[in-house]
């Protein structure tokens, strides 16, 4: 991990994954705070070995690797965290991710872990869409839902902060199949985020790039072609299939060998996410048959 600068106010820790961090009139400001406590200890030496200060900690999303070395920094230093409404939720009680990944039931050992169920933190204030005032700064909250239910970037100091509403090429090609919980609005937020002025971004999992049009077209050609693959097998069962069955299909077309439990559920999340846009566009439809969920072709 290293600390990165951009511009005179514009930070971010860079590893496996992005923490942000800004300083302007002697205040310093977190944007999510990794996985666990030993991620957070490495930005609070970092932070106390640069004489840098540490106020205030955002949180752009309810995923355990961007909120979970919160309950750590406030615990020491007990400043204010805050966090969209619905994601503020699940920070609070964040056994509700393994819960929503096991179809609302409580969930199994297996679900129970730090990368499925951060440590739990109470959020003090929730971030409104538009500018928010904390300290001296002044943030644009950016609504880029897709990845999670209501993800928000930031833009702060003309540097947009990202969060996961897009990946760098990188981890694009290692998770093959990236998580998501809603095609259409990721889409959306891919495509907004073309749209928007910055100096440069920077995702939760990627470098900082001063044009990230390429790499967000990337993204965008990814989701399009995996939702048309998944399309295409749907489309060679003219009297559809189960859902495993399609399931296990795209995930054997792209070589993907599943190691445990959480990890299928994730990729089922995603498959399901597609199969959902698919079926709004009245490409799919949905049945029971013999107690089996089966998806049709049209």
């Amino acid at each position: 991990m290293k600390l990165q600068k951009f511009t005179e106010h514009c930070y971010a820790f860079t590893g496996a994954v992005t923490i942000g961090y800004c300083v302007k009139m002697g205040k310093g400001l977190l944007i999510d705070s990794g996985l666990d406590d030993s991620t957070m200890k490495k930005v609070i030496r970092i932070v106390e070995d640069e004489g840098l200060p540490l106020d205030y900690c955002v949180i752009t999303h309810a995923h355990a690797d961007h909120f979970g070395g919160a309950r750590h920094l406030k615990k020491k230093y007990s400043i204010p965290v805050y966090a969209p409404k619905l994601e503020k939720a699940i920070i609070e009680n964040p056994i509700l991710e393994p819960i929503y990944l096991f179809n609302g039931a409580v969930p199994i050992k297996d679900l129970r872990n730090k990368f499925l169920e951060g440590q739990a933190v109470e959020v003090d204030e929730e971030l409104l869409t538009g500018n928010n005032s904390i300290g001296p700064f002044t943030i644009e909250v950016i609504e880029l839902p897709g990845h999670s239910y209501r993800q928000v970037g930031l833009l702060i100091e003309d540097i947009l902060y990202a969060a996961d509403s897009y990946f760098g090429s990188e981890t694009l090609e290692k998770h093959v199949i990236p998580f998501i919980v809603d095609a259409d609005q990721t889409l959306e937020s891919l495509e907004k985020l073309l749209h928007i002025s910055c100096k440069g971004a920077i995702p939760g999992h990627g470098s900082f790039e001063e044009n990230i049009t390429q790499t967000v077209k990337e993204n965008m050609e990814l989701h399009e072609e995996r939702m048309n693959a998944l399309l295409e097998l749907v489309n060679e069962k003219p009297n559809g299939d189960t859902f495993d069955r399609i399931l296990r299909r795209f995930l054997d077309l792209y070589s993907i060998k599943v190691g445990n439990v959480g990890q299928w559920l994730l990729f089922r999340t995603s498959v399901t996410a597609y199969l959902t846009s698919l079926e709004r566009k009245k490409l799919l439809s949905f049945s029971i048959r013999e107690n089996e969920f089966i998806i049709h072709p049209h």
